[in-house]
C-alpha cells in the first residue's frame, strides 16, 4: 500500500507512507473545481514529469482566482494537515536542462491568497499567505483537521481564493491538493522555511 492507489478515474490516490505509515491522500487539478478552467484564454494543461498526476493546471492570467476541493473519506484517527502544491512560472526542460519560463507571473504580491478548510463535523481552518518563491514547487498550508472516530466518513471542502478583481493574476501552475498526517506536513512545513518560503 506504499504504493499509490488511484481511485476516481486517476484523479485522486490514496496511500501509506512508507516512513510512518500513515495514510495520505491526494487531488490532482483535474480533480478541483478551478473557476475559468474551460477557457483557453485563462487557463491550460500542461503534461509534466513534475507532477504525480503528470499534469498540471497552468494560469496565464485571471481576475477572479477561485479554486475549490471536496472529498469523503474515511481517515484513521490522527491530526492531518491539508496542503497546496503550486508554482509560479512554466518550467520545462531544454537540452536535458529544467528551465522556468517567468514572463505570465503577477499579482501575487499585491494582496495574499486566501486558503480555507471546513469538515463535516465543524472543524474551521482559514489562512492567508502571499505566493512567492518563483521557480519552485512550494506546498502552501491551507489548515489542519483532526479524525477522532475512524470509521466514520468525513466530509472536507478546502478552497484557495484571490478574488480582488482590481488587479489580474497570473503564471501560476497548480498541481494538487494533498493530506498528510500532521508529523509530515510539520516537516514539509519546516522544509518551506528553509527554502525561504514563509
Amino acid at each position: 500500500m506504499c504504493r499509490p492507489y488511484p481511485f476516481d478515474g486517476g484523479a485522486k490516490e490514496v496511500w501509506l507512507d512508507k516512513n510512518t505509515g500513515g495514510l495520505c491522500f491526494s487531488i490532482s487539478s483535474k480533480g478541483l473545481a478551478i473557476t475559468g478552467i474551460d477557457d483557453r484564454r485563462y487557463w491550460n494543461q500542461i503534461s509534466t514529469e513534475e507532477s504525480r498526476f503528470h499534469t498540471v493546471a497552468y494560469l496565464q492570467q485571471i481576475w477572479w482566482f477561485e479554486i475549490d476541493g471536496e472529498f469523503e473519506f474515511e481517515f484513521p484517527k490522527g491530526m492531518y494537515s491539508l496542503f497546496f502544491r503550486l508554482h509560479l512560472g512554466r518550467s520545462s526542460k531544454r537540452m536535458g536542462r529544467r528551465v522556468c519560463n517567468s514572463e505570465h507571473i503577477h499579482g501575487w504580491d499585491i494582496k495574499p491568497v486566501r486558503f480555507q478548510l471546513t469538515t463535516s463535523d465543524g472543524q474551521r481552518a482559514t489562512s492567508k499567505c502571499f505566493l512567492d518563491n518563483p521557480g519552485n514547487w512550494v506546498y502552501y498550508h491551507v489548515g489542519d483537521f483532526v479524525v477522532d472516530r475512524p470509521c466514520e466518513l468525513m466530509k472536507i471542502k478546502f478552497s484557495m481564493t484571490q478574488i480582488d478583481c482590481t488587479h489580474t493574476k497570473g503564471g501560476l501552475c497548480v498541481d494538487a491538493a494533498f493530506v498528510y498526517p500532521s508529523t509530515i506536513g510539520t516537516e514539509i512545513c519546516k522544509l518551506n522555511k528553509l527554502a525561504g518560503h514563509h
